[in-house]
């Protein structure tokens, strides 16, 4: 019997230019410029693009992704969703391009190929204001974002190793450029 890798999938969702809204994108850039990802890891950066991501996620065995989420929990507050969870939490919006999602997950279950293992990393978000780049408070945050992200995958059986020199972060040196949204 041959036995493959399973294949693993993380999304980075959100608005990068609605401050706060942008996150899950930043945090999966951190865990890039971080760590060096096994061949059954892809990352994606989903940003806002909802159905578009129906083919990735179909084709996937694990699902975790990444984005700000409004739980109810102070603004900041870090939360893991997982598997049977996630539906309950569909019921009231948790941002807002998260109804995409929620539809491809509704599809991907009609058709019964749905990820066998989903989990949503989430920050609830400081501001949301038409502004490229995190708050300080949510950049003061985001590694232990991407320390959860880390975390997840290792419970997948997946042990990432640090990269000898992390890389430059594109959304945060385009955001330290203070160039105003229109």
């Amino acid at each position: 019997m041959i036995m493959h890798k399973k294949q693993i999938l993380i999304i980075g969702m959100g608005n990068i230019l609605m401050q706060d809204e942008g996150v899950g994108v930043r945090a999966v850039e951190e865990l890039d410029n971080s760590y060096v990802m096994p061949n059954n890891v892809t990352l994606i950066d989903g940003g806002t693009i909802g159905m578009e991501l129906f083919e990735p996620i179909r084709n996937c065995d694990r699902l975790i992704v990444a984005d700000a989420v409004n739980t109810g929990a102070p603004n900041g507050a870090l939360v893991r969703i997982a598997n049977d969870e996630i539906p309950a939490f569909f019921q009231t919006k948790l941002s807002s391009h998260q109804l995409g999602l929620s539809d491809i997950l509704a599809s991907l279950a009609l058709k019964e190929e749905t990820p066998k293992h989903i989990v949503i990393i989430g920050m609830v978000p400081y501001a949301l204001e038409n502004h490229l780049g995190l708050t300080a408070k949510a950049e003061a945050g985001l590694g232990k974002m991407v320390q959860m992200l880390v975390a997840e995958l290792s419970e997948l059986g997946v042990l990432l190793k640090k990269r000898a020199h992390k890389r430059a972060s594109y959304w945060h040196n385009e955001s330290e450029l203070k160039t105003p949204c229109a």
